[in-house]
């Protein structure tokens, strides 16, 4: 059923549809109360009368409830309403990451930059024992103000995590198994680990080997693994090894590539084993390379003075603030 322009949630009022998925549409509202816009997600109404799919609706409801962080997309409202269920989030405007990466390539500015945030947010999902489970371009919206990871419905909480997240973990056990069956995948293929794949247990270094797989396609403008079909996309997983970043992309500093290739380990044991551990790894490798870049160069002979390279190219990378660790 699609909401219709004046229709009322509770205090909030749709104004137009911004898009839908498998799960439900998502609307642009208002705020009667507080005279602000938002964004509405609503579970598709052929979907709300099944228990395990509204569970799963109510899992990313709490998991983004417990976050606060400048990277992830707010949650602002829980409700439903003459069987309507719905979140009411932050209205984000720009474009996913997917839509960019349709565009092409991204500069490296850029890459180094929406890799540091995304791993800082990834950081403080995973600092209150939440495990995304489903990174990839499409749940990362690109804004003026940085990147927002979205898209929590899938979300995990870790055993023996504490969390704001209240009975997050309560939800899980009840209904993943009933919704997926055990041992059947969750997530997209694509950014998948192999322990994903193998349906044994997820942790946070899952989400940073599909960092790997995001912080490769945006280098390089393709996907770090590929197959003619699901079966040998998985066994390219498994088995292969992608081609260095720098081989694709010349100008990606060393950095980059040890990081994407740590982070793309098929064993998580030797992967890093914390998103800050990439944040951190990025933002020194992008001080390294801008003060190799900005390093004076000799007088040319006869020339009509110093020949000096400028600090132009330091906004080519992670800015300070970004780089906080």
């Amino acid at each position: 059923m699609t909401l219709q322009p004046g229709t009322r949630l509770g205090p909030y009022e749709i104004v137009s549809p911004l898009g839908a998925g498998g799960m439900g549409e998502v609307y642009r509202a208002k705020d009667t109360r507080l005279d602000r816009t938002v964004a509405i997600k609503v579970l598709a109404s052929h979907l709300s009368q099944d228990a395990e799919l509204k569970q799963r609706f109510l899992r990313e409801a709490r998991a983004i409830s417990s976050l606060s962080h400048p990277h992830i997309c707010a949650l602002y409202d829980v409700g439903s309403q003459d069987g309507v269920e719905y979140l009411v989030m932050e209205l984000l405007e720009g474009e996913t990451l997917a839509e960019r990466l349709a565009k092409g390539t991204l500069p490296l500015a850029q890459v180094l930059r929406f890799g540091v945030e995304i791993a800082e947010a990834l950081g403080a999902a995973h600092r209150q024992g939440i495990v995304h489970r489903d990174l990839k371009p499409g749940n990362v919206m690109l804004t003026k103000s940085g990147v927002k990871l979205l898209d929590f419905g899938l979300a995990k909480q870790l055993e023996g995590a504490a969390s704001g997240a209240g009975d997050l973990s309560q939800v899980e056990t009840k209904s993943v198994d009933a919704l997926t069956g055990k041992g059947v995948i969750l997530g997209t293929v694509q950014y998948m680990a192999p322990e994903q794949l193998e349906g044994k247990e997820a942790d946070s270094r899952t989400d940073i080997f599909a960092l790997g797989d995001v912080l490769y396609e945006m280098a390089t403008g393709r996907k770090a693994f590929a197959g003619t079909s699901p079966a040998s996309l998985i066994g390219a997983i498994l088995k292969e090894e992608p081609p260095p970043v720098s081989a694709l992309q010349q100008m990606a500093p060393p950095a980059l590539d040890h990081v994407v290739k740590k982070c793309l380990a098929k064993d998580p044991d030797e992967r890093w084993q914390s998103a800050a551990d990439v944040a951190s790894e990025l933002c020194a490798g992008s001080r390294r390379r801008a003060h190799t870049r900005a390093r004076p160069r000799p007088y040319a002979p006869g020339g009509a003075g110093a020949m000096l390279r400028s600090g132009r190219h330091s906004s080519s990378f992670p800015s300070r603030r970004s780089c906080r660790g």
